[in-house]
């Protein structure tokens, strides 16, 4: 069941109806009841991995708190990591694995065969595996107590808006909301309408409009090279954010009408002056994830420069890892890695660049140059990230600088991959509506403060019209099957 389904907009406004009637000693039975019928919409079976996952790390915190001598706990943390990291490395890496294995073994003249491992990828098990892992480590850490009441920790792993594309929360955060009270609030329902309306128009109008050119020219670059496929990488980092900023959004609103706040997955990450504040802005919660289980583990940058560098780029051939089973998303994670060691090897040479040319940093222009520069660097890593494999990356990125063809954005042939005329400057207009209002929330500018402030009557309208436009302008694909969103494949 996905955020742009019809079964979805059946379903939700029911599970919020119940949740506020039902006494307050049941709402989070509610909440679990709803939250693995939702996941079993996907795949009946695989609720037993999230089940899994969740007596685990669950017996872990209880096991913790039984014996307090650090041994013990260290056991009981690495048992947790170990079990959970092999069933998903099992479902979402064997295939990758036996892959390379049989490449290798082939290349050096021994015969091997591996057989590939016939499974289904489970909706979201990265995620929640990150999550449940997450509350391993912080009881034994003593960031939080165990808990005890295992509905309300399964209810913690399997919370139906952030189940399979986050926010990945951590548990002090989430299991406390769970213990208060929430009664039916019209100003916060307004609100969390508004953020889903928002999250539906960032997937359904912007994103899916510009999968339609994307997918054509990348599954056709031999068709479309040179300047379709530069247009078609500078769409796709819209795309991308568009589809899971818009499905954090969603979660985001859903969980606030019934009085959870999430975690605001990303913060106006095309108006970064730097790579490194991009990734503070751009997928929060998994960034501090990795900071927190990942780098700080490993010596973070209290062992010298060398080694913070080596952290630094394990930690983003991790993440790398993390979006997919290929090499080409390895080759993603390590580019950006090196984007931040480099960027602050070369920090001296752009102060005394700036000193000489005598550069005000705080000019429009400099910024503007800045934000334009890290646009570029992290779009041009997601040639990697959108191609089939790296060997199609590679070809990509030839075709990108050799065949000169730019006559194609003056002559009316852009309009023949995928989007038609109206259709792309729709396309163009909505991503400027985009921009704007992350430059109002980069400048700390709420809108939906704003749209608060305003009469009952003119709140209504806007409300109103939303929907209207996403009804009208939305991609409701063919038959109106929901388009997936691209992070239910991490």
């Amino acid at each position: 069941m996905s955020f742009n389904s019809i079964d979805f907009l059946l379903f939700f406004p029911i599970a919020v109806f119940v949740y506020f009637v039902v006494p307050q000693r049941v709402k989070y039975v509610w909440l679990l009841v709803c939250s693995y019928y939702f996941y079993m919409c996907w795949n009946v079976k695989y609720v037993l991995l999230l089940l899994l996952s969740t007596v685990i790390t669950y017996a872990s915190g209880l096991l913790m708190a039984y014996r307090q001598d650090k041994a013990w706990r260290r056991l009981c943390l690495v048992s947790s990591f170990v079990i959970n990291l092999a069933i998903l490395i099992y479902f979402k890496y064997a295939n990758f694995f036996i892959t390379n294995i049989n490449t290798v073994l082939g290349h050096a003249g021994m015969s091997a065969n591996v057989p590939a491992v016939d499974v289904l990828l489970p909706v979201g098990i990265s995620f929640y595996t990150f999550q449940a892992l997450s509350y391993s480590a912080d009881v034994y850490k003593g960031k939080t107590d165990p808990e005890r009441n295992f509905v309300l920790y399964a209810l913690y792993v399997s919370f139906f808006p952030q189940l399979v594309a986050g926010p990945i929360e951590k548990s002090e955060a989430l299991i406390s909301q769970f213990r208060e009270s929430h009664k039916w609030d019209f100003d916060r329902a307004r609100e969390g309408v508004l953020l889903m309306l928002w999250g539906y128009f960032l997937k359904m109008v912007v994103a899916d409009r510009i999968a339609v050119y994307v997918d054509l020219c990348y599954s056709q670059f031999g068709d479309f090279g040179g300047w379709y496929l530069i247009v078609a990488t500078v769409l796709f980092a819209f795309q991308v954010y568009g589809d899971f900023a818009g499905y954090t959004t969603i979660a985001m609103g859903a969980a606030w009408i019934m009085g959870y706040k999430l975690t605001d997955n990303f913060n106006a990450p095309y108006a970064s002056k730097s790579i490194a504040e991009f990734w503070n802005r751009w997928h929060i919660s998994l960034n501090r994830w990795f900071i927190d289980y990942v780098y700080i583990p490993l010596g973070g940058s209290r062992k010298g420069r060398l080694r913070k560098y080596i952290n630094i780029l394990v930690v983003f051939i991790v993440s790398g890892m993390w979006h997919g089973a290929g090499w080409s998303y390895i080759i993603w994670g390590v580019l950006n890695g090196m984007y931040q060691i480099t960027g602050e090897l070369l920090r001296p040479v752009r102060d005394w660049g700036v000193k000489v040319l005598d550069l005000d940093r705080e000019s429009i222009g400099h910024k503007i140059y800045q934000v334009l520069a890290t646009f570029v660097l992290f779009d041009f890593t997601l040639v990697f990230f959108r191609a089939d494999s790296t060997r199609a990356a590679l070809i990509i990125l030839k075709s990108m600088f050799t065949v000169h063809n730019p006559g194609i954005l003056f002559d009316g042939r852009l309009f023949e991959a995928g989007l038609d005329e109206r259709n792309f400057v729709l396309m163009v207009l909505c991503i400027i509506v985009v921009l704007i209002a992350d430059a109002c929330k980069y400048n700390g500018i709420q809108i939906r403060g704003i749209i608060a402030k305003q009469a009952m009557w003119l709140r209504v309208l806007v409300i109103a019209c939303s929907i209207v436009f996403i009804l009208l302008f939305g991609m409701w694909g063919s038959g109106y099957n929901a388009a997936n969103f691209i992070y239910f494949q991490f």
